[in-house]
């Protein structure tokens, strides 16, 4: 079986990799991403994406994969500005974004799509970072290959049935309402192509 999410140390700092599970927490707002099977009364109907506070909350664990009909091999640290799906291991649904209206604030709604990880190419989001990988430590954005929105939470919160979450949704401007970064995680060894790159780079 899969080790559960993506990580390793090169030079001292922990990249991200496709293949495991982690949590992402929106930095302004201190909710990570969330979903469950709830959806949404209007819009997609689709499954609804939330952030929620509390930590280490089953639903809250996302798998880092390749963009949609792409291959990435496992162990593979993700690139600045490459398309990568976030996939809700609790669902196999993945993080997706679509021209419907998000219920609560009127930007962009943000869903989780698909059956066992595979959805359509609205499921693609580019990872905005400085540097060459996203660095564990790192706060990064996300924006949505297809719309050019950013994943973001602006602090509206839900009422019943899932009282107390707050939207996620999707922005057409960069704000500190899109930074996120990782948290509680499995995180990888990085493959052995991977590593014999970095010996060949440091040699």
């Amino acid at each position: 079986a899969e080790p559960p999410l993506l990580v390793q140390v090169i030079k001292e700092k922990l990249r991200l990799k496709p293949a495991a599970g982690a949590e992402l927490l929106n930095v302004r707002h201190n909710v990570r991403l969330h979903s469950h099977d709830v959806r949404y009364g209007s819009g997609s109907g689709q499954q609804s994406v939330t952030g929620v506070s509390a930590a280490d909350d089953g639903n809250s664990y996302w798998r880092v994969r390749g963009r949609t009909a792409a291959v990435c091999e496992r162990g593979q640290p993700v690139r600045c500005g490459q398309a990568i799906r976030l996939t809700h291991l609790g669902t196999g649904r993945n993080l997706h974004s679509h021209n419907f209206v998000s219920p609560l604030s009127g930007n962009q709604e943000v869903s989780a799509f698909g059956e066992d990880g595979e959805g359509d190419y609205l499921d693609d989001w580019t990872v905005l970072c400085s540097g060459t990988y996203w660095a564990r430590d790192s706060e990064v954005r996300f924006q949505h290959t297809s719309t050019d929105v950013f994943l973001s939470v602006t602090g509206e919160q839900y009422g019943r049935p899932i009282n107390g979450q707050r939207e996620v949704h999707g922005m057409a401007t960069s704000s500190q309402n899109n930074y996120w970064k990782v948290m509680e995680g499995i995180f990888m060894q990085p493959g052995e192509v991977f590593k014999a790159e970095q010996h060949h780079v440091e040699l």
